[in-house]
């Protein structure tokens, strides 16, 4: 479900009451694909609630470049609210989630494999509290980059 970050902290303050363990990761998620779903599943199996940062369309434009996202944020949303593993989505503007983190103060901090753990953004704040960063290795050799360039070579 896509909340506001408001609404979201206030969820979560009283799952954490009750012991739940919070899960956050981020990205883009344009052009879902079997990547994303593998990674998502594997991401709720570190705890009991996974929160995913959604890239607002002009963060992506930042990130991506001018001719991305493909999907607007309202509708990347909408897909991933309907994606089993994922509790709650909230859309941040910034080009990295590390006000999302500040705030969320995750109990598990995951990315994808292709991410350095050394690199990944509020790794060192998540681990500061007795939080455990991760990586989750990739089991698709698929991107939306890839999925896009296939589509350029066939049709363009």
């Amino acid at each position: 479900m896509l909340v506001s970050l408001e609404r979201l902290l206030e969820i979560l303050k009283e799952e954490k009451r009750k012991g739940k363990v919070v899960v956050f990761t981020n990205g883009c998620f344009d052009v879902i694909h079997a990547g994303h779903v593998d990674y998502l599943e594997k991401a709720k199996k570190l705890g009991d609630i996974l929160v995913v940062g959604l890239n607002s369309d002009y963060s992506v434009r930042r990130i991506k470049g001018e001719k991305r996202p493909i999907i607007p944020q309202e509708m990347r949303a909408k897909v991933l609210s309907s994606l089993k593993p994922v509790d709650y989505i909230v859309i941040f503007e910034e080009d990295t989630p590390a006000k999302l983190i500040d705030a969320i103060k995750p109990d598990v901090l995951v990315k994808g494999g292709d991410w350095p753990l050394e690199k990944i953004v509020g790794k060192d704040f998540v681990e500061s509290y007795g939080g455990k960063a991760l990586t989750i290795p990739f089991e698709y050799d698929i991107s939306t980059s890839q999925i896009i360039e296939k589509i350029i070579k066939l049709y363009c």
